[in-house]
This record gives C-alpha cells, sequence and structure tokens, in this order.
C-alpha cells in the first residue's frame, strides 16, 4: 500500500470484507455466550450432513475401509475449543476447560446429524499467557448405519479400527472423562531433596506424587462413572517442578497429574472376549492400548499423532 492509498479511504471490497468479518466475530462471540453452534460452522456441517458438500475425515484410509465396510459413515471433521483463565484453582480449571470443549464438540457433533465422534485428539497451543491455557479437541463425526441421528453423541477417543473392534466384541464406547490434578507444596525444612545423603526415599515429594495421583484418579472415576462400566485410560500428562522461592526461602514443588479416558459399557455378567481388557495404563510413554503406537501428548507437542 502506498502513502496515496492512504488517503483514497477504503474501498467497497475492503469495506464488504470488514463488515462481514465484524458480523462474523459478533456472532461466534453471540454463539459462545448461548452454547449453540456459529452460524457458518452450522452451514459447513448441514452441507456435509445433507451431501451437498465433501466429507472430510481424520481417519486413516485403512480405517475408512473398515468403519464404512461396518456400516460407519464419516459426515466431517469436527472440533471444538475454550480459552480458559484460571481462577482460584488449576485443577478446577482443567476439568472446566476440557468440559467446555466436549460440550462445544458434542454441539457440532449433533449439529452434523452424527451419532459418534471418534478419533477425538486433544490439542494444546503452546502460548504462554499466565494463568490460562488453550482446551481444543479434534475429532470426526460419524453416523452408524440404521440409526437415526443422536441427541447425545457418543464422543471417543478410540480410532474408528479400535471402536469396530470394540463394538464387535458387545463392549460399547460411550464417553470422554478427564481427571486432572495439582498442588504446590513448601519445603520449609529442606527434606524433599536430600542429595547428600546418598540413596534415600524423598518421602515428601513421594507423598505429594501420591495424594495428586489417587485424587485424579478420583475425579475419572467419578466422572466417568454415569457413563458405564469401565475406562480405557492412560496418563496424558504428568509434571513435577522445583522453584526457587527466593533468596533464604524454602523450595516450592508442584505436582500436576491429568488423566484421560474413554469410557465403555460392556454387558453385564458377560466374560469379556479374549483380547479385549479394560486397562489404565499408568505410563507417559507407549501404551498397550494401541498396540505400538504412541499417544498423542497435547501438553507437550502439537505434532504427535494417536489415540487421546
Amino acid at each position: 500500500m502506498s502513502l496515496f492509498d492512504l488517503f483514497k479511504g477504503e474501498s467497497p471490497e475492503a469495506a464488504a470484507a470488514r463488515v462481514a468479518g465484524e458480523r462474523r466475530q459478533a456472532d461466534i462471540l453471540a454463539s459462545i455466550q448461548s452454547g449453540r453452534v456459529p452460524s457458518a460452522v452450522k452451514a459447513r456441517l448441514d452441507g456435509a450432513r445433507g451431501g451437498t458438500l465433501p466429507w472430510i475425515a481424520t481417519l486413516t484410509p485403512a480405517e475408512l475401509m473398515i468403519a464404512r465396510s461396518h456400516g460407519i459413515k464419516p459426515i466431517a471433521s469436527i472440533s471444538a475449543t475454550c480459552w480458559l483463565q484460571y481462577g482460584w484453582s488449576w485443577t478446577n480449571g482443567h476439568a472446566e476447560g476440557w468440559e467446555a470443549a466436549l460440550r462445544r464438540l458434542r454441539e457440532e457433533a449433533k449439529a452434523a446429524g452424527a451419532n459418534a465422534v471418534l478419533d477425538v485428539k486433544m490439542r494444546t497451543v503452546p502460548v504462554d499467557i499466565e494463568s490460562s491455557m488453550d482446551f481444543t479437541l479434534i475429532g470426526t463425526a460419524v453416523r452408524i448405519e440404521g440409526l437415526p441421528p443422536s441427541p447425545d453423541p457418543v464422543i471417543a477417543t478410540v480410532p474408528a479400527l479400535e471402536f469396530v473392534k470394540l463394538l464387535e466384541a458387545d463392549v460399547v464406547p460411550t464417553g470422554l472423562a478427564v481427571g486432572a490434578d495439582y498442588e504446590w507444596i513448601q519445603d520449609t525444612w529442606g527434606m524433599a531433596s536430600l542429595n547428600w545423603m546418598g540413596n534415600i526415599e524423598s518421602r515428601p515429594l513421594t507423598q505429594l506424587w501420591n495424594r495428586v495421583r489417587q485424587r485424579a484418579h478420583a475425579q475419572l472415576m467419578s466422572n466417568a462413572r454415569p457413563h458405564g462400566n469401565g475406562v480405557l485410560a492412560h496418563t496424558n500428562f504428568s509434571q513435577m517442578f522445583e522453584r526457587e522461592a527466593g533468596e533464604n526461602q524454602p523450595k516450592q514443588y508442584l505436582a500436576r497429574y491429568i488423566v484421560v479416558a474413554t469410557t465403555v459399557d460392556a454387558r453385564r455378567g458377560v466374560p469379556i472376549p479374549h483380547g479385549v481388557q479394560m486397562v489404565v495404563d499408568m505410563r507417559d510413554g507407549k501404551t498397550p492400548l494401541v498396540g505400538t503406537t504412541r499417544h498423542h501428548q497435547s501438553y507437550a507437542s502439537n505434532e504427535e499423532e494417536g489415540a487421546i
């Protein structure tokens, strides 16, 4: 743009684009406040639902073939996000952030006429804004042949291939549950770091980690209980920080632990077939839930792929 262009004023095309952008932003803000799907998103989902727009899926070609052979038809790739500002509790903040994103993802799934959302992944934009965080969920809305659109679509972190395997074993994925817990401690007496004593357990840190982990699992079980009789879960994130509080001040330690589960409902009183297990995987690395595929770490990277 030249200096002369500045004095000409806004062109009709630029003015129209600006007005359209302002309307779109206002509609998005109103949609967030009312809990509805933004108009532009609803129009896209209506098109995908009715077949006037091409469907988009996060599934691999092999998963698409298996899914279609079992009467599962992809409708659209959908996503939902929430940037949450923490108040007095990081623990509650994590639960609230994922729950808000989950509610919005379910609304998009309903708008698409879906029965379920598969291959749900967690994403976090690595932007350091104090006391806040991005919570984003991405998945593929699908319709199951012979079933009407669901008023409460299933949200599942399992990929399509595992979704089909579970259904064949009479194990139905029913939803998504999250457990999270944070705790700070102050090492007033210097008992957490005893390097000068050689190989010795740091009991304050052991106790801290045990409390945080147990509370996160208790929260997970509480969230999962209304949705079924089992969970497929793994540790999505766990970390401990040491912080110097200042000169002549005791060190502080922060432990945080987040666990995510796809809740499932297995037929009561029927033995689970060979090869299907209810598993809680305590490791951050590889998991037995998906063979050798590494699970996505939303808190560490946006590039990794895999279930959850």
